[in-house]
């Protein structure tokens, strides 16, 4: 690694292939329990929510959906805000606070709103907009904390145990729901403690990470869209955002697969959890091999796996339920174990370590919003054609991004991190 002051090797540092190195730092493992718990919080308001609205408050469909519009898309900006203020002054740890401490007061706010709709949408909004701000400064700390060569590694870990608490959360609003006759303010109650449980953990067991020694001054307002100025960075953001745009969305491949088999409307919970299952199972192996090959290809195999869930979807029916339902979610769950630690891996080692939180949130903030509008874009094409035509066109879609990610995505610059600018050394010793 190169010290950020001389831009000299440290020939202090551990090998690159010792045992230390390749195990997964105390800092991460603690994020991960901190994404994991608060995962738990979050997906027991997100499992109960359409049925709370729509069954227990009446509201319309209508209405329904403008709060879940709501309620995905308020993160774009905020996550520019929120790497931005990480990195000035180095308060990852502080900003990420913040964010979780947002989501965890959210669930208060929908015990408080009762039926009031304006409550709801204000909860609903102070939940995505904590999550918008602790993102980039929490995936900017794993990668502080870890090195280069094992960034892959560090980020499945960190993934298969933000996904175990997404399985693990609705799991839990169900059996509160049994056990209370559909009481769904315990759910609220329950979640509100378990967020704070989360950033409990945060507080006391992730450190915060000292000031990087520089001679770049603190970033500035005008730095936000800094990182557009390294042209590998320009190269990972599009690539990313045109693959985006040729992603049709979980939602829409649930509801597919629910028309083409006819499946009952109790079974329709349940695919959302069987592909996060594949994920879990994949997301540590797949950031290993990430490390090992370069991350460029996995992040470009895992579209493929993607093109293969459309070709599923498109293929012929009349066989038993499993033959097109496995396939297509553990198609699903192999595309988000190669896609989603995995780019951040990619991008992390050509940003500064003083504008990696900015650099990061600006590239999910860009891959955010072309998914959104590949969305707006399938459903509408699947109202005026119908929804065979609207899959040949996602599937043509995604066939050219391909086409062009593969020409344009650097040549793994994480795979050797002296291309990349200089790295400071880690503040912590990997702990297993």
């Amino acid at each position: 690694m190169y010290l950020a002051t001389t831009g000299r090797r440290d020939t202090s540092a551990p090998p690159r292939n010792g045992g230390a190195g390749r195990r997964v730092p105390g800092t991460v493992l603690a994020l991960g329990t901190v994404s994991l718990v608060t995962d738990i919080s979050s997906e027991m308001v997100t499992a109960v929510l359409p049925l709370y609205l729509v069954l227990g408050l009446g509201l319309s469909p209508l209405q329904f959906g403008f709060l879940d519009g709501l309620f995905n898309g308020a993160t774009a900006i905020v996550r520019l805000v929120g790497g931005h203020a990480a990195d000035r002054g180095h308060r990852h740890k502080r900003v990420a606070g913040i964010g979780y401490t947002l989501s965890a007061l959210s669930r208060l706010g929908l015990l408080l709103a009762g039926g009031a709709t304006a409550g709801i949408a204000a909860a609903l909004a102070a939940d995505r907009v904590g999550k918008g701000i602790r993102t980039a400064p929490r995936d900017a700390m794993i990668t502080l904390s870890s090195r280069p060569e094992t960034l892959g590694r560090s980020f499945g870990v960190h993934r298969a145990m933000d996904t175990t608490g997404a399985l693990l959360g609705p799991l839990a609003a169900f059996a509160l729901l049994w056990a209370t006759a559909d009481a769904y303010d315990a759910v609220f109650v329950v979640s509100f403690c378990v967020g704070l449980l989360g950033v409990l953990l945060l507080v006391l067991y992730v450190p915060g990470h000292r000031a990087v020694p520089t001679t770049r001054p603190a970033p500035r307002r005008r730095e936000v869209f800094g990182a557009l100025r390294d042209r590998g960075f320009r190269k990972i953001l599009g690539a990313a955002a045109l693959l985006g745009a040729a992603t049709i969305g979980d939602a829409f491949v649930y509801l597919l697969l629910q028309q083409r088999l006819d499946l009952p409307i109790g079974w329709f919970p349940l695919l959302p959890l069987g592909a996060a299952a594949c994920y879990l199972l994949l997301a540590v192996p797949a950031g290993r091999i990430a490390d090992r090959v370069g991350r460029r290809l996995p992040f470009l195999y895992g579209h493929v796996a993607l093109l293969g869930v459309y070709v599923a979807l498109l293929a012929p029916t009349g066989g038993p339920v499993p033959l097109l339902v496995v396939p297509v979610l553990v198609l699903l769950g192999v595309f988000y174990a190669t896609t989603d630690g995995v780019l951040m891996a990619l991008a992390s080692p050509v940003l500064p370590a003083d504008g990696r939180a900015g650099g990061l949130a600006l590239l999910q903030t860009g891959q955010a919003l072309a998914r959104m509008l590949a969305a707006a874009g399938f459903g509408a094409a699947w109202t005026v054609w119908g929804p065979s035509p609207a899959l040949w066109a996602a599937v043509s879609a995604l066939l050219a991004a391909l086409a062009v990610g593969w020409t344009l995505l650097p040549r793994d610059p994480s795979a050797d991190p002296a291309a990349g600018r200089p790295e400071a050394p880690t503040t912590e010793r990997p702990t297993a």
